[in-house]
């Protein structure tokens, strides 16, 4: 029996599922003294910098 080809729906669906994980793991673990720390020159990280210097001159 050959190997059956998933229809276009479920092959967008299963890559849909698959960056749905990878963002969710990239948006957890970066809690202080975590072990899994973000890279320095990951894009949360510059994110969150940017974010924080707009809320600190807000204050």
């Amino acid at each position: 029996m050959g190997v059956t080809r998933l229809k276009r729906k479920d092959r967008r669906n299963k890559v849909v599922a698959k960056n749905e994980v990878q963002f969710l793991k990239l948006g957890s673990n970066i809690e202080a003294g975590s072990r899994s720390k973000m890279p320095a020159g990951s894009q949360i990280v510059k994110n969150n910098a940017v974010l924080d210097k707009l809320a600190a001159s807000k204050k």
